[in-house]
C-alpha cells in the first residue's frame, strides 16, 4: 500500500492519559512499552526508566546512544535525588594540541570532541541505589529489540534518511566512519519508514554491561575495544580515562515559581537558564497566555538568561559566578529592569567582582524519574566502535579553545552541558517529571511548559502541544508554523526579528507525567512532534 507516513494535512487531537499503577512517557512507542513490560514485571519507576533508556538507544539511534551521557532527577520516598552521568573530557586532551592538529575550534565530528560516555554508569548507578529488578533483566526488552529488529516509525526514519545524507557527504572517503555506515546503513541507505532494521552487535554490547553492571564498558572488554579505536581514530580517550569514570549524585537546584518548586540539575547541565528566566519573569504580572504582552515579557526573559548561561555555566567549581547569586532577587531584578516595550540585543551580566531523548517514569508506589539521555546532534561524532553498536557522543564540541572563557577545554574537565531533566514540586508533595529536550530549545522549552502548566493552567498534554517560539540571538526569535500569526506580526513590530519555521523539528521533544498527591492518579501527556507515546496500566 502506497502512503505518505510524514503527510499529515489535518491538525490531530491528543487527550492526556490517565492511570493509576504505572505511567511511562517518551519519543518512541516500542521504548515506552518496555518500560511498561518492566513495571508489570514487578519493577519500579526506576528500573523502567532504565529500561526506556536502553531501549531508546536501540529504537531512536538518531537522538541517543550507548556512548552517550545522561542525567536524572530521581523522586523516592518524598526527597529528590541528581544523578549527573555527564563525562569529563580525556586527561590526555589540551588546547595546545587540539590547535596543534589545525582545529581553530572544537571540530564537531570525529574523534577529538569525544568525551567519557556517561549512559551506561547511570544505568548501573540507577538500578543498584534504587532498582529492584537484576540489571539483565531490566536490559532484556532492549536486547531484544536489537537483536529481532523492530519496524522504523515516521519521524525516527526521516531524522536516519537526513543524517546518511549529511554523512555521506561529509564522509565518504574517510574510513574511520565507515562502522557508522557499517552499523547504521548496512544497504548503502539509511532504513526506511516501516523497514525492519536490527543490530546483533548492539544487542551483544547491552548484554555485556547488562551482565557486568557497566563493568564490562568502562573496564573490561569493551572499554579494551573502544579506547582502541578511538585513539586509532586520532582521539584521545584512553582506558584510564574509562576506569576512572563514575556517574555523580548530586544536590538538585530550584527556584520557587508560584507556589511551585521547579527543579533541575546544577551545572555543568543549563537547566540553571530555565530557572533564571523563571526568576525574571515572574515580576511581571501575565495573566493572559496568547497575548502580545506576555510573549514579549516572556522572549526577554530567557534571552537574557541565555544569554548569561552561554557566559557563565561550565563546571560549576569553574564557573566566575555562583549558582546562589545568578538565582537571587538581586540578579533577577537587575535583569528584569533592562526589559522595556521594544525587543533589546542582549549584553552579558556583569557581575561585581568579589555557567536528546527525554523519558519520564511513574509508579503506582509514587517513585517518579525524569530521565534524559544524548549523543548530541543528532548520531554525535560519527565514530561507531565496530562491532558493537555503540555511537560515541561530541561533548567535546561545546568547550572553548579561548583559555579565558569559563568554559575553555581543560583535561578532565565536563563541559557545558545541554541536556537536563526536570522535576515540578509543591510543598512536601511531588507534581512529577517533566522535560523538552533539542540541545538549546531544552531550557526554552521546560520555561515555556512550566508557564503553560502554572501560569495558563493547562493539562500535560495541551502544555506540550502549545505552539512553540525560541530564541537565537540577539533578536532574531524563530516559532513554529502554527503560531498565531498575529502575534508575530505584532512583535516584529516590538522589534524581534521574527522567522516562521516550516516545520517543528528545531522545537524540541517534551514529555510531562504529573500525579495527584490525593489520588496517586497520574496524567501525561507525550510529544506530538516526534513519534511520542504513553504506556500506562
Amino acid at each position: 500500500m502506497k502512503m505518505d507516513h510524514l503527510y499529515q494535512p489535518y491538525s490531530s487531537i491528543r487527550n492526556t492519559v490517565f492511570a493509576k499503577k504505572g505511567m511511562v512517557a517518551t519519543s518512541q512507542p516500542l521504548a515506552s512499552q518496555a518500560g511498561l513490560e518492566i513495571l508489570q514485571n514487578g519493577g519500579n519507576a526506576i528500573d523502567a526508566a532504565i529500561a526506556t533508556a536502553a531501549a531508546l538507544t536501540v529504537v531512536e539511534p538518531t537522538s541517543n546512544g550507548i556512548g552517550g551521557d545522561a542525567f536524572a532527577l530521581v523522586w523516592v520516598k518524598g526527597k529528590l535525588h541528581g544523578l549527573n552521568a555527564s563525562g569529563p573530557s580525556p586527561k590526555g586532551i589540551s588546547i595546545e594540541d587540539v590547535k596543534r592538529k589545525g582545529h581553530d575550534g572544537m571540530p564537531v565530528h570525529g574523534a577529538v570532541p569525544i568525551t567519557v560516555p556517561g549512559a551506561p554508569s547511570a544505568w548501573a548507578e540507577l538500578s543498584s541505589k534504587f532498582g529492584k529488578l537484576p540489571l539483565n533483566e531490566v536490559l532484556a526488552p532492549a536486547i531484544r529489540y536489537a537483536e529481532e529488529g523492530y519496524p522504523i516509525s515516521p519521524v525516527l526514519g526521516k531524522y536516519w534518511g537526513l543524517a546518511y545524507k549529511k554523512f555521506r557527504e561529509l564522509f565518504k572517503d574517510d574510513q574511520k566512519f565507515q562502522p557508522w555506515f557499517d552499523t547504521f546503513a548496512p544497504n548503502e541507505r539509511a532504513p526506511h519508514i516501516g523497514e525492519v532494521w536490527s543490530s546483533p552487535g548492539h544487542a551483544r554490547t547491552l548484554r555485556l554491561i547488562a551482565e557486568s553492571n557497566g563493568e564490562s564498558f568502562y573496564k573490561g572488554e569493551l572499554a579494551e575495544k573502544i579506547s582502541s579505536y578511538v585513539e586509532r581514530c586520532g582521539g584521545y580517550l584512553s582506558k584510564e580515562d574509562l576506569s576512572d569514570y563514575k556517574a555523580e549524585w548530586v544536590t538538585p537546584i530550584s527556584t520557587n515559581y508560584k507556589g511551585y518548586d521547579v527543579w533541575e540539575i546544577p551545572p555543568n547541565g543549563q537547566g540553571l537558564v530555565t530557572l533564571m528566566g523563571l526568576n525574571i519573569v515572574q515580576g511581571f504580572h501575565l495573566s493572559e497566555k496568547d497575548a502580545v504582552d506576555t510573549y514579549h515579557k516572556q522572549i526577554e526573559s530567557m534571552k537574557l538568561a541565555f544569554t548569561d548561561g552561554k557566559a557563565f555555566i561550565t563546571e560549576e567549581k569553574e564557573m566566575p559566578v555562583s549558582v546562589e547569586h545568578l538565582l537571587s532577587e538581586d540578579y533577577a531584578s537587575s535583569r528584569r529592569e533592562m526589559i522595556q516595550e521594544n525587543a533589546i540585543t542582549p549584553k552579558e551580566y556583569q557581575p561585581q567582582k568579589g555557567g536528546t531523548v527525554y523519558l519520564a517514569t511513574a509508579d503506582e508506589e509514587g517513585n517518579m524519574v525524569s530521565f534524559i539521555q544524548s549523543n548530541y546532534m543528532g548520531f554525535g561524532s560519527g565514530i561507531v566502535i565496530p562491532g558493537t553498536g555503540i555511537s560515541m557522543q561530541n561533548r567535546g564540541h561545546d568547550f572553548s579553545l579561548d583559555e579565558e572563557h569559563p568554559n575553555a577545554l581543560k583535561p578532565g574537565k565536563k563541559t557545558y552541558h545541554t541536556i537536563i531533566p526536570g522535576f515540578l514540586t509543591k510543598g512536601e508533595a511531588a507534581i512529577g517529571p517533566f522535560g523538552v529536550m533539542g540541545g538549546y530549545m531544552q531550557p526554552q522549552g521546560h520555561f515555556q511548559v512550566v508557564m503553560n502548566t502554572v501560569d495558563f493552567h493547562l493539562n500535560p498534554q495541551a502544555a506540550l502541544d502549545a505552539p512553540r517560539w525560541q530564541w537565537v540571538k540577539d533578536k532574531e526569535v524563530i516559532v513554529e508554523p502554527d503560531f498565531p500569526n498575529h502575534i508575530a506580526q505584532a512583535l516584529a513590530r516590538r522589534g524581534h526579528h521574527i522567522q516562521v519555521a516550516t516545520d517543528s523539528g528545531a522545537f524540541g521533544r517534551g514529555q510531562i507525567i504529573w500525579r495527584n498527591p490525593v489520588s496517586g492518579v497520574l496524567m501525561g501527556g507525550t510529544e506530538s512532534r516526534t513519534d511520542g507515546a504513553i504506556s500506562a496500566w
